[in-house]
């Protein structure tokens, strides 16, 4: 990616205000068929995806249904979408990266990667909120691909990753149709490469690129290609493509759903997760706990009824 491509705080902010509550026009999506079975129920022309702010970042207050009736609503469309899959980290990282949290806010879904999140939106009254993993997430919309015509293109991980994951997933589903990958390189690229890159992901034609650059590499691409990629979806998943491929070990589902899975990683690679955690896991139950408190002294003041608030779980984010 390279800087001169990247989209102004401007534009983004304008984005942003398109998919916000009071303007979710680019959020009226149609739930049909049975993958969107448990889907929120659509009112009358169309379907409006909530959101909870949490530490300034809007994310999605759904379930994991919503997120592929979305998904699937936004690929039929044939419009430009991107997709970012949030945890406690991109928040935390978003708080000192404004252009960051712009991408965030002037997202399309901004789904819940990780049980801290999903906690916050219902202890700030968004109650249905669902876990939204990128890794299941991403299986998800692969199962149904094959009965949709969907093409998928896959873009990052490390050298063979992302035909390790092409492979698995084509062995798993029977007519999955996937049109290419790409392993970019660790460094920037330089704007021949990155227009050769969008010319291979265009002449490919897909339908949904799935970007796994990890947090925040993902979300810039993704902003500063959006409407150069000839795509209705680009979705950032990050270690999704590690999980699926075989080549990194996913926490075990208990772990998953108590907010463990941090711990499982930092002990699966402790130099690389070492500092980050120990920066983020203090920092979001810090923020996390004063922004519950405003809320409730401020709904005390008004005399109104504050959001549905029990007692948190005892456990630290992934």
């Amino acid at each position: 990616m390279t800087d001169d491509l990247t989209p102004s705080g401007a534009d983004l902010n304008r984005r942003a205000r398109s998919v916000r509550p009071e303007t979710r026009r680019r959020h009226a999506v149609e739930l049909t068929g049975a993958e969107t079975a448990g889907a929120s129920p659509a009112p009358a022309g169309g379907w409006e995806l909530p959101r909870a702010e949490i530490l300034g970042l809007d994310v999605s207050a759904i379930t994991f249904a919503d997120a592929i009736a979305a998904i699937d609503a936004f690929v039929r469309s044939g419009k430009p979408h991107y997709v970012c899959i949030t945890g406690a980290h991109g928040v935390i990282e978003s708080r000192s990266d404004p252009h960051l949290l712009a991408i965030h806010n002037a997202a399309d879904l901004v789904t819940p990667d990780g049980m801290p999140l999903v906690w916050m939106s219902r202890l700030l009254g968004h109650t249905s909120t669902e876990r939204v993993y990128g890794p299941d997430l991403m299986r998800a919309i692969t199962r149904l691909s094959p009965s949709r015509g969907y093409r998928h293109f896959y873009y990052g991980g490390a050298p063979g990753v992302a035909e390790a994951l092409s492979a698995r997933l084509r062995n798993a589903n029977p007519g999955l149709s996937v049109v290419g990958t790409c392993c970019p390189p660790f460094r920037s690229l330089s704007r021949e490469e990155d227009e050769a890159v969008v010319a291979q992901i265009n002449a490919a034609r897909p339908d949904i690129v799935w970007v796994g650059l990890s947090t925040p590499k993902q979300e810039n691409w993704m902003a500063s290609h959006l409407g150069r990629i000839d795509a209705p979806v680009m979705i950032g998943v990050g270690a999704a493509f590690d999980f699926l491929a075989g080549t990194k070990r996913q926490a075990p589902v208990w772990m998953q759903k108590r907010g463990l899975e941090w711990l499982f990683r930092l002990v699966s690679e402790p130099k690389r997760l070492f500092a980050r955690y120990m920066k983020i896991v203090p920092l979001f139950l810090l923020l996390a706990a004063g922004q519950l408190l405003r809320t409730w002294f401020a709904s005390r003041m008004r005399g109104g009824a504050s959001p549905a608030m029990p007692a948190p779980p005892p456990h630290r984010p992934g």
